[in-house]
């Protein structure tokens, strides 16, 4: 089912994840041990990112070298397998930078096949390295050019001329920031940036994490004053350690509040993790009486930490794991 079907047909709002592949290397089970934890809260839908190559450099016999990695492959399988095994709709991120339109086609000819109906357009991050773009090939530079592509599939143009290919069905999300892209000059411009992806054929919205409810509301009002009239689903994240007062900030351009990064700062190491979850869940409860059509948690890598926020929010097992 669409996202965009689950939030029409929902009674209550909704809880949605995200997960991030295992590194080059990786161990499928550990993957499988977070997907088991969350199914219990009956999400309705889960995001996988994707990475693109980008430039690493490591410490060999012949000295420093730098090489060009993908250090998290996997996103297609990952999606495929929560289908399939766990009955739950995925959500691959699809990404602008180091694709090009025609591997993006291609991507999204496999989702097709696999019969996954939605996907979260992204930009990307800027990455160290650029991949050089051969001949004849094209990128998309932003993501409103992604969701005109996709968009163009919807309505059956190919960028390559496919025998006896039929439109494409997908369900387009993008993000957004309560607390404006960093790239963005003024918020005013990152919202008319949004409504672009929308009137390209974006059709809800996930914000980026955010710590103070405030920002999320005045960012849905600003959204609707420019005619943005798509779900936009709060996305949250627990801050379960004193590191990620440094790296949260660092890493994806939000603020954390002054009286939550003093608790944290001041506790126990080994109560972080409780402080932080009593936040989320605090912000959760609050957005939840408030009527958002729905809750999306950024796991990362780990699911104990969104697991302590869902019992504070007495949720329990709604169904049985897949088989």
């Amino acid at each position: 089912m669409k996202v965009i079907e689950h939030l029409d047909r929902a009674k209550e709002p909704l809880i949605s994840f995200e997960i991030v592949p295992p590194k080059r290397g990786g161990k499928l089970k550990d993957l499988l041990g977070i997907l088991d934890d969350l199914i219990e809260f009956d999400p309705r839908f889960i995001d996988v990112t994707s990475h693109a190559s980008d430039a690493v450099y490591e410490d060999t016999p012949a000295g420093i070298q730098r090489k060009v990695k993908r250090k998290r492959p996997g996103t297609l399988g990952i999606c495929a397998l929560i289908q399939k095994k766990y009955e739950i709709d995925a959500v691959p991120h699809v990404l602008c930078v180091n694709f090009t339109r025609e591997e993006t086609e291609d991507f999204l000819i496999e989702l097709q096949y696999l019969e996954i109906e939605n996907v979260l357009a992204l930009r990307g991050d800027l990455p160290t390295y650029e991949k050089p773009v051969q001949d004849g090939r094209s990128v998309n530079r932003h993501a409103v050019d992604l969701v005109r592509q996709i968009s163009n599939m919807n309505r059956g143009r190919y960028l390559e001329d496919l025998l006896d290919a039929e439109a494409s069905d997908f369900c387009i999300g993008v993000a957004g920031y309560p607390e404006k892209h960093y790239e963005a000059p003024n918020m005013l411009t990152d919202v008319r940036r949004l409504k672009a992806k929308v009137d390209a054929g974006a059709e809800y919205v996930v914000t980026q994490m955010f710590f103070e409810n405030p920002a999320y509301f005045e960012f849905v009002d600003l959204c609707r004053d420019e005619g943005i009239d798509v779900p936009i689903i709060p996305g949250l994240k627990v801050v379960s350690s004193k590191q990620q007062l440094t790296t949260i900030p660092r890493i994806f351009h939000v603020d954390i509040p002054f009286a939550l990064s003093e608790e944290i700062r001041r506790s126990d190491p080994g109560d972080a993790l409780e402080v932080g979850a009593e936040w989320t869940a605090a912000q959760a409860r609050d957005l939840l009486d408030r009527g958002v059509p729905g809750i999306h948690f950024y796991v990362i890598g780990q699911s104990r930490a969104v697991r302590a926020v869902m019992k504070r929010l007495d949720y329990g097992r709604r169904r049985p794991t897949g088989p």
